[in-house]
């Protein structure tokens, strides 16, 4: 049964797109006297109930900033700690997001991910490429700058082989060499533990993201906090940059 606070939604009025900024896993698991790790681990089943909660709610995609190109930095035992997790949870939730519809994507800078990472991403992609319930787009060595870089190094290139003349880069096609094109543009950006800011995550497409910012730390984040955003989201109006009328 959905969460009585479901029902103030407008069905209507679902965001079509929600990107979310999983923080906090570290301080979580640091309050709980636990290691880092754990926290992780926790914020990997929060991330599973998320998805699904959000395909239940009718949004359509769902972008996870699940690892950064400046996450590198991090202590070598806590970055393996978190590729050896991605790697378990594509390859035990393979079946449940078959089940459910759910169709997997990454963006980011894959060439430079391990490879048994990368081996079971290419499987479950292809395994999930007709699902349509909902598209799971998980950001791993994901930068937002880099995807603009990546995308003006193409566009420089079909300049260079005489594809295109140097005046028709525009909006229209470097929206078109982002790493997925086909995803509408985030309608919501939730981002957990209270710090606010973007993080160099979507630069080029949360230009009029509209932004919710909660204290719990993700492993917190629920079904009924992801409710609260979404009410947020519908309670505004959005303007794009227009003047827009007040009711």
């Amino acid at each position: 049964m959905a969460p009585e606070s479901s029902t103030k939604l407008d069905p209507e009025r679902i965001p079509q797109h929600i990107a979310v900024i999983m923080d906090g896993n570290g301080r979580w698991a640091t309050r709980q006297g636990l290691p880092r790790l754990q926290g992780h681990f926790a914020g990997y089943k929060t991330l599973k109930n998320v998805v699904m909660a959000a395909s239940d709610l009718g949004v359509k995609y769902l972008s996870a900033y699940a690892f950064s190109s400046e996450n590198w930095t991090r202590d070598k035992s806590e970055v393996a700690g978190i590729f050896d997790l991605v790697h378990y949870a594509l390859k035990a939730e393979l079946d449940m997001m078959m089940e459910e519809g759910v169709r997997i994507i990454v963006s980011g800078r894959t060439d430079e991910l391990p490879s048994h990472v990368m081996e079971q991403f290419n499987e479950d992609i292809e395994a999930t490429k007709n699902n349509s319930l909902i598209t799971f787009n998980i950001a791993l060595n994901y930068g937002g700058r880099n995807e603009i870089v990546d995308a003006a190094r193409t566009a420089a290139n079909m300049v260079a082989e005489g594809k295109i003349g140097a005046d028709e880069i525009d909006e229209k096609l470097i929206s078109n060499l982002m790493y997925h094109p086909e995803l509408p543009n985030p309608d919501l950006l939730i981002r957990t533990a209270g710090e606010m800011r973007i993080s160099n995550f979507l630069l080029w497409e949360c230009a009029y993201s509209e932004f919710y910012v909660t204290e719990k730390c993700w492993p917190d984040f629920d079904k009924e906090e992801l409710i609260k955003a979404i009410q947020s989201f519908q309670d505004r109006t959005r303007k794009f940059g227009a003047v827009v009328e007040e009711i």
